[in-house]
């Protein structure tokens, strides 16, 4: 697992190689590291974390703003939400 900064504002969480719970979990620590509006990309090659972790987001608010999968790694665009 390693989460870090690239730019201000942007961070990268890749938890590939780890099967669920762990991507979601690690997913939703990141996010409370995190400012309202900044954007987590998530890296991760476990398909059944891709709809754990879509459902956390929803429930949560955070918005999805993109999703690619090659058949083996996904890397989704995270911006976490702006809570009232």
């Amino acid at each position: 697992m390693k989460f870090e900064k690239r730019n201000e504002g942007e961070f990268v969480l890749n938890v590939t190689g780890y099967v669920c719970p762990h991507p979601q979990l690690y997913t939703k620590k990141a996010l409370e590291k995190m400012k309202e509006g900044e954007v987590l990309e998530l890296v991760f090659d476990n398909p059944s974390s891709a709809e754990s972790v879509a459902a956390m987001l929803d429930m949560s608010g955070d918005e999805i703003l993109a999703q690619n999968n090659n058949g083996v790694r996904y890397v989704w665009k995270i911006r976490k939400a702006t809570r009232n």
